[in-house]
């Protein structure tokens, strides 16, 4: 087995890299999929295992202790119950983060400096930007099964993200999800050279 095989084989999140999550979302009956949320940062897909975090409407304290716990590669899957009153990460969780390794932040809730962001090329998506700050006080939960955009996501769900936006998947369905989107790649290729080359027929695009 190639090398290349054997690092997919240990972190199946790793087939997904560069791949659309429209393309991920035909494959999985168009089902699953945050709703609401936009990427913050300059583009990009973004590809990794959910490593969940639970908050309290307004508060990061959950966030702070999760940048202690996350292992390199994951994805901050953060369900703040779809509160925007109150930023949850900025510039300065989000360069911890990227220093530490994570592939990307995804938030049920609201950022700020998203100017910052912007600029950046590390994976950041919330529902909006909000100047005022978040609380510090707790309750929060790590490790537990969370509800992002009305997407359900537990522990260690392949999560991957681009402009379109974010999708989750459990990592038993990356094996025959993984085939089934090279396929589709190859097909919609196909039509796409046949429109160009001007031999189109009006085939059904999947």
């Amino acid at each position: 087995m190639a090398n290349q095989e054997r690092v997919a084989e240990a972190c199946p999140a790793r087939l997904f890299a560069g791949v659309a999550t429209a393309v991920i979302s035909d494959n999985l009956d168009r089902l699953p999929g945050a709703l609401g949320l936009r990427p913050f940062h300059k583009g990009g897909i973004m590809a990794g295992p959910a490593f969940t975090i639970r908050t309290a409407a307004g508060d990061n304290q959950a966030i702070h202790r999760a940048l202690d716990a996350f292992r390199p590669g994951d994805v901050l899957m953060i369900d703040g119950g779809g509160d925007t009153t109150r930023a949850l990460v900025g510039e300065i969780i989000a360069e911890i983060a990227q220093s530490r390794g994570a592939a990307g932040i995804v938030i049920d809730g609201a950022v700020r400096d998203a100017a910052v962001l912007a600029r950046s090329d590390f994976p950041v998506f919330a529902r909006t930007a909000i100047h005022r700050g978040p609380y510090k006080n707790g309750p929060g939960q790590l490790g537990k099964p969370v509800s992002i955009g009305g997407m359900v996501v537990q522990p260690g769900d392949i999560v991957v993200g681009d402009e379109d936006g974010v999708v989750a998947f459990p990592p038993d369905l990356a094996d025959a999800l993984i085939r089934a989107v090279r396929e589709q790649e190859a097909k919609e290729e196909a039509i796409l050279r046949s429109v160009r080359d001007g031999t189109y027929k009006g085939a059904y695009a999947k």
